[in-house]
């Protein structure tokens, strides 16, 4: 079987090692352009190494694209973490028609932060979606899903490179074997029951300390190890990493101890050991060293978030 990937940054690559560690025929590899003052994709530098073709359209909505999709005569193209729009011709082109991985259980989460939102809403399972895609935003009939757990403290990249990272590579190889075998169905989504969610950004993960404070620990779990949800104390903006949800109670936002432990600061209905934070040099450090250097002690207050928040 002639297979083409595209993808992109790691989770492409390791798609493409586990191809060739399979000895599967790979024919090309499709991966977003390079960007001015970035180091080159993880996947194009190493599908290079193993002397494989290695295209970067800028888009895939002109007839050049097609073409150049059609012209690598693929039995099945394998979508690997896509960020660009790719309309139907070439999603058709290959003979038997192109797979997709998606980190939700479709149609759960369609859209860009599927990892981050299941976490900030509190749920405690997730998983993934290979499909059949089609042009609209993770639409398209269901070949294969996994669900997993989301641990009470697991974050962002617990989720994601613990779990849905190393299980979304095997799914791809077990929905690739469906495929040969002509086994793999084609179950059409329930879009009745589908949520879709925006770009998890850093506008989202300001934190509001009135909140409750599981909606709070959920936030910066969430948002850990990116975008990183963050707060603003005495003028001085910083952001919120490993953490703990905790006893305590004062005013939202108050800092009620700070000790080698870490910055116990109030929530609704309890309150956040932050241990580890990230200041304006942009290190990640110590709660305790980072509150030193900028000048903050117990009774200090964060204020109250400014950007809009629909966490």
């Amino acid at each position: 079987m002639r297979i083409v990937v595209h993808g992109q940054e790691a989770f492409g690559k390791a798609v493409l090692e586990k191809l060739l560690e399979r000895k599967e025929n790979v024919v090309a590899v499709f991966c977003a352009p390079d960007k001015a003052g970035r180091a080159e994709d993880p996947l194009k530098v190493f599908a290079k190494d193993k002397g494989l073709a290695v295209h970067q359209p800028k888009s895939w909505k002109t007839p050049e694209a097609v073409e150049l999709m059609k012209s690598t005569n693929a039995d099945l193209c394998i979508m690997a973490y896509v960020t660009l729009f790719v309309p139907q011709p070439v999603l058709d082109a290959p003979k038997l028609g192109t797979i997709q991985y998606h980190p939700s259980l479709l149609p759960l989460h369609r859209g860009p932060s599927s990892i981050n939102w299941p976490i900030a809403m509190g749920r405690s399972e997730t998983g993934l979606t290979i499909f059949w895609p089609d042009e609209g935003l993770d639409e398209g009939p269901i070949l294969l899903q996994k669900t997993v757990a989301i641990g009470p403290d697991e974050t962002l990249g617990d989720v994601y490179f613990k779990k849905l990272f190393p299980l979304g590579v095997d799914a791809l190889m077990e929905s690739l074997d469906l495929v040969r075998a002509g086994k793999a169905p084609r179950v059409p989504q329930d879009h009745g029951k589908k949520t879709y969610e925006s770009w998890f950004k850093k506008d989202v993960a300001a934190i509001d300390w009135s909140k409750p404070v599981a909606d709070v620990y959920n936030l910066i779990r969430a948002a850990n190890p990116a975008p990183g949800a963050w707060g603003t104390i005495n003028g001085q903006k910083v952001d919120i990493f490993d953490s703990a949800k905790v006893a305590g109670s004062g005013t939202p936002g108050e800092i009620l101890a700070l000790d080698a432990n870490g910055m116990t600061i109030a929530a609704g209905g309890g309150a956040i050991l932050a241990k580890r934070l990230r200041g304006a040099d942009g290190k990640k450090v110590a709660a305790a060293e980072w509150a030193n250097v900028a000048g903050i002690k117990a009774g200090d207050r964060f204020a109250a978030p400014t950007a809009k928040s629909n966490a």
